[in-house]
């Protein structure tokens, strides 16, 4: 199809569902959570975005999607996403990447970047040269028998407190910068507010970068 001139941007979380429709700069959201299913996300946006006109959606999804599927149920909304027909469900034409991948794209310069996304869990995204990889490093084993989600996660900010959750974040961010040697770290999500400090070659972004990550989706990386 062409170009679409209208996209929706749905950026689902594990506490908010946020959306965003080109030609508006207002975001709006409700609440998602354990009860959130696919067909009950479709309802409540379809709801909320009544009054906008679009011509494609993309969704940004808190799991893993290859090749535009969802292959994974998420860990922190409700069951029914893996196979489920957005497209049908929307009545218009759907693309489906990984709520990271979502925010590094539209956050993306040059080189090779790591974006991590410090939200309800841990969310990360490889970019090199333009070309973005969905990456799950959040349930890599870090320390303790516990992964890196488990430490600068949500639970984990909760858990350790502000200071050891922030030594936690900075030490993630040096060990994952060497392994994959990258050229710049952008930190997002909810919790990338929470640091004073960002460690060497980082820069931290809003959640807005999501809505121009599902224009780039759909347009290249014209807004």
């Amino acid at each position: 199809m062409r170009k679409p001139k209208r996209i929706l941007v749905v950026d689902v979380g594990g506490t908010n569902v946020k959306l965003r429709v080109t030609g508006h700069r207002a975001m709006r959201k409700f609440s998602s959570g354990p009860r959130l299913t696919p067909k009950k996300m479709v309802s409540e946006t379809r709801a909320l975005a009544a009054d906008w006109r679009y011509d494609a959606i993309a969704i940004g999804y808190p799991g893993v999607v290859r090749h535009g599927k969802i292959t994974v149920e998420p860990r922190n909304l409700g069951r029914g996403w893996v196979g489920f027909a957005f497209a049908k469900a929307f009545g218009k034409p759907v693309r489906v990447i990984n709520d990271a991948a979502l925010q590094a794209i539209g956050c993306y310069r040059k080189g090779r970047m790591l974006f991590l996304g410090l939200g309800t869990g841990l969310g990360s995204a490889l970019v090199t040269d333009g070309i973005v990889e969905p990456t799950e490093l959040a349930h890599l084993p870090y320390k303790r028998g516990r992964s890196f989600e488990e430490y600068v996660g949500e639970h984990g900010r909760e858990c350790l407190g502000a200071k050891k959750w922030r030594r936690a974040v900075a030490d993630v961010v040096a060990r994952l910068s060497t392994a994959l040697q990258v050229d710049e770290i952008v930190i997002g999500g909810g919790n990338a507010r929470r640091l004073t400090h960002l460690p060497d070659k980082a820069r931290r972004v809003t959640n807005s970068n999501a809505y121009i990550g599902g224009v780039r989706l759909w347009r290249g990386r014209g807004r």
